[in-house]
């Protein structure tokens, strides 16, 4: 396992075993590498590679406009920096949007794609309800609790108050100007990547129950990308890696193994 960060300030943790193609992980708005820990452990005798993105965790973000390319960068120069060609990618959130972006961008370096509730298109009423909940981070300057019973079932929050306190604790601990840009870009996303240039084997996967990143978004998203097969994961709601780690680790084993 090795543990470091690149030239330019990207905190990482890699895990080589032999030859195996690695598996990436980008996590969500707010959070770190670590709520990939059910991943990281299912995988550990695959090689596998998490950061932390631009401003979270221990990353650093020194500038102070950005936008989607630049968090492509940041994993492009991350993976030239520790000498990996060929990578299978899994995005979370907004990580799925970063994993799309640089599915338009580095193509080539792709042996596959995972989609892990990303969105598509928010009607009306869902853009509304984002933009009032960044209203509401922006005035507060605080991350509200609330967001775990979206990311969560009730009763596994019941049943887990140690990942309860874990996920809140990543949360607290944002530095928020770095977060609030990176929330933006969430918020204002507007499906405009190039679709026909990601022409890698794609897997689209979302939580039954996930209000933010819907099933007919990933419907959705399952038609505008070719080559792509969907997913949807009984019972979860927006963390289903976490709550639904076991479904979620077979279906990214399987595909990475049909697409090694």
């Amino acid at each position: 396992m090795i543990t470091g960060n690149t030239t330019s300030g990207t905190f990482y943790v890699f895990n080589k075993k032999g030859q195996s193609t690695p598996i990436v992980f980008i996590h969500g708005v707010g959070l770190t590498y670590e709520i990939w820990q059910p991943q990281l452990n299912f995988f550990k005798n695959y090689s596998n590679l998490s950061y932390d993105i631009l401003g979270h965790g221990k990353s650093s973000l020194k500038k102070q406009n950005i936008n989607f390319d630049d968090f492509s960068n940041q994993l492009i120069e991350l993976i030239d920096e520790i000498k990996i060609d060929k990578i299978h990618l899994v995005g979370f959130s907004i990580g799925s949007l970063i994993a799309r972006n640089f599915a338009t961008k580095y193509n080539d370096r792709l042996q596959s794609l995972i989609l892990l509730g990303s969105i598509y298109k928010r009607s009306v009423q869902q853009q509304k309800i984002v933009n009032e909940r960044f209203d509401q981070a922006k005035k507060e300057l605080k991350l509200s609790r609330q967001a775990l019973k979206r990311w969560f079932t009730d009763k596994y929050l019941e049943n887990n108050p140690d990942t309860y306190e874990k996920i809140s604790s990543i949360l607290s601990g944002n530095n928020m100007d770095n977060f609030l840009k990176v929330y933006e870009l969430f918020v204002k996303h507007k499906n405009d990547e190039d679709f026909e240039k990601m022409n890698t084997k794609t897997l689209i996967m979302t939580g039954e129950h996930d209000n933010g990143s819907t099933i007919e978004m990933s419907k959705q998203l399952n038609n505008v990308i070719k080559d792509s097969k969907l997913k949807i994961i009984k019972g979860g709601k927006h963390l289903c890696g976490i709550e639904c780690a076991d479904e979620v680790n077979l279906s990214i084993k399987n595909f990475v193994e049909n697409n090694d």
